[in-house]
């Protein structure tokens, strides 16, 4: 059994960010070790999850999910391995998914845990393309973008964790698909690696790009940037086109009550009706996890074909948090950003 006497260290919110977060944003404590009572599983963090979304948690705004509370452990997902149990269904040694913030153990009821087995993949794959991000791209182009043999699906973002796995599942549905990433290194990932059929450079001229690469129009758009990004695709969706609202990540650091109310510049919405077009959002929480078990399969298939592939960009240490997660923000990161707890 773990020595649960040892702290718990953890990263604290010590104050909202003003714009993009800072490192004076975030403290390092250690706390007592936790203790599961009951049905409860105490779970030693082997990797954490960092994502987009947790910026809009650090904000006192309203939205889809309470904020961390001044002085809270920041929020993720953790994968780690049971250190102790209370629930027989779990042992010492199981590895898990459902850990909880950035720290190095937490106590979660042992019905909130999903079973990892790191036979079928590595385990960090539980936070990306086998998690959330996974999940994510799935239940979007299943529910709302639907690309089909012969469209031209757009993914923003096209090196993210969400944007690989988005871009790949339409490949394998019959799309012709179009990555938007950051240099040259991104694109050629993008494009080689994940397989799309053209990578675009959106630091370069998106409006010569996107003609160049989309002769035909977009049929179907997966947004993740929003801002400049949006503004160049949206005059190019054909009719009928889907835009599949996953993230905004370019205005995820502007002022919250913009933020959170939508009051941001953005395309005229008028060809909306005349094309008929669809924009939705959506959170992945409302009906992803009910349908992990069908997600996870198709999933695993793809991996075990040789058809699904990921890149992880992996911060070593719980103190690296911060940094790989403002980094994160502003597209430093190449791949999905985990951190290896240690």
């Amino acid at each position: 059994m773990e020595d649960i006497t040892m702290k718990n260290p953890q990263i604290l919110l010590a104050r909202r960010p003003q714009g993009a977060p800072v490192p004076e944003d975030f403290r390092l404590v250690e706390s007592p070790m936790p203790e599961p009572g009951e049905g409860e599983v105490l779970v030693r963090h082997r990797f954490l999850s960092l994502d987009p979304y947790q910026r809009g948690r650090m904000d006192d705004a309203k939205s889809y999910a309470a904020p961390v509370a001044l002085g809270g452990v920041m929020e993720c997902q953790a994968v780690g391995q049971v250190a102790a149990s209370r629930d027989s269904r779990f042992r010492e040694g199981d590895w898990v998914l459902g850990g909880f913030g950035w720290q190095g153990f937490s106590v979660r009821p042992g019905k909130a845990l999903i079973p990892i087995d790191p036979a079928e993949a590595p385990p960090s794959t539980a936070l990306g393309v086998l998690g959330m991000p996974g999940l994510t791209a799935w239940v979007g182009l299943e529910d709302i973008g639907q690309p089909k043999a012969g469209e031209t699906l757009v993914v923003s973002a096209a090196s993210g964790a969400v944007g690989q796995v988005a871009g790949q599942l339409g490949k394998l549905r019959g799309a012709r698909v179009v990555g938007i990433a950051g240099g040259a290194a991104k694109g050629a990932f993008v494009r080689d690696t994940l397989g799309f059929d053209a990578a675009i450079d959106h630091r370069g001229d998106l409006d010569a790009q996107l003609d160049a690469a989309c002769p035909a129009g977009i049929d179907v758009y997966w947004e993740n940037v929003g801002g400049e990004v949006q503004a160049a695709v949206f005059p190019r969706l054909n009719d009928f086109g889907r835009m599949v609202m996953c993230g905004m990540i370019a205005q995820y650091n502007t002022a919250a009550g913009a933020a959170a109310t939508g009051a941001m510049p953005g395309p005229n919405l008028g060809p909306v009706v005349r094309k008929r077009l669809r924009i939705q959002g959506f959170i992945v929480s409302d009906t992803g996890w009910r349908r992990y078990g069908a997600f996870r399969a198709e999933m695993l298939g793809h991996l075990r074909e040789g058809r699904l592939h990921w890149k992880e960009d992996v911060a070593q240490g719980l103190a690296a948090a911060p940094q790989a997660f403002i980094g994160m923000l502003a597209g430093r990161n190449f791949g999905k950003q985990v951190v290896a707890v240690e």
